[in-house]
């Protein structure tokens, strides 16, 4: 007599509770692990922290890199190799200028671009080396010279807008003075003509210069003569500084009325009044 066979249902009833209760053990295995990863976790990240807090890199931007594990339980761990940190220092690379390209000046002379000169860098005058005539033109006069023959004040070299450039050189005559400034010939009577109007008034500027000069100078030696007469009267008079003594003749004159006997100098007739007890 053939026995029927076990229906699926009571086999899958069967073995159900074997396999509950491995899927239990596994879940319980897992969760196990998950805790062990996390406080792994937890404490790498406490220690990368404060690694990062004492860690000082100098010369250059860095950035820390670590390994990213996936653990398969839900988070990612970082994990250092060796426990040490790599690290990468990033460079920063500046762009090139762009090339420019040079403002040439033009000579006044000879119209052909330069690229710098002596009358250029000290005078701003657009003359190439080539072009520069130091005896005539392009003469340097000092200070003095340009108040005197321009009849220049100093509010008009330094003051008036724009001021006159200058260099500086040694004096000749002496080393150990101050040094000389030099301007330029061509600025200087440039401003002249700006100060004077035109070279008439500056003539006549010149003119009445030079008759106050002669007034002042004629002033001058006039006090110097009646000085010298006043000097040549003092020596000449001499003062007495002898001591007097007077000399009284032998006579004797007598005041009755005031019963008072009388003599006189000789030489200046002093008289010398007395009586007789």
């Amino acid at each position: 007599m053939d026995l029927p066979e076990p229906s699926v249902d009571a086999a899958a009833a069967t073995s159900e509770p074997k396999d509950v209760t491995k899927t239990m053990e596994l879940s319980a295995a897992v969760r196990a692990k998950i805790e062990r990863n996390r406080q792994r976790a937890l404490m790498l990240r406490q220690a990368r922290l404060a690694s990062r807090g004492s860690a000082v890199v100098k010369g250059a931007t860095s950035a820390k890199v670590a390994k990213t594990i996936d653990t398969g339980a839900g988070f990612f761990i970082d994990e250092e190799d060796d426990g040490e940190q790599e690290q990468r220092v990033i460079k920063v690379v500046h762009q090139p200028a762009p090339v420019i390209e040079a403002d040439y000046l033009v000579c006044d002379n000879c119209d052909k671009p330069f690229m710098d000169s002596y009358l250029s860098n000290s005078f701003d005058l657009s003359v190439c080396d080539k072009c520069r005539d130091n005896e005539v033109k392009h003469k340097l006069v000092s200070r003095t010279e340009a108040k005197q023959q321009y009849l220049l004040k100093d509010c008009d070299l330094d003051q008036r807008e724009p001021p006159l450039r200058f260099v500086l050189r040694k004096n000749p005559h002496n080393p150990h003075w101050g040094d000389m400034k030099l301007y330029l010939q061509l600025q200087v009577e440039k401003r002249c003509m700006e100060v004077w109007g035109s070279e008439e008034a500056l003539d006549e500027a010149k003119e009445s210069r030079e008759e106050n000069r002669e007034v002042q100078k004629q002033k001058r030696f006039n006090k110097k003569v009646k000085e010298l007469r006043r000097a040549v009267r003092s020596s000449m008079w001499t003062k007495d500084t002898s001591v007097h003594k007077h000399e009284y003749g032998p006579e004797e004159v007598l005041d009755e009325e005031e019963d008072l006997y009388k003599k006189t100098c000789t030489s200046c007739g002093h008289e010398l009044t007395y009586e007789k007890m």
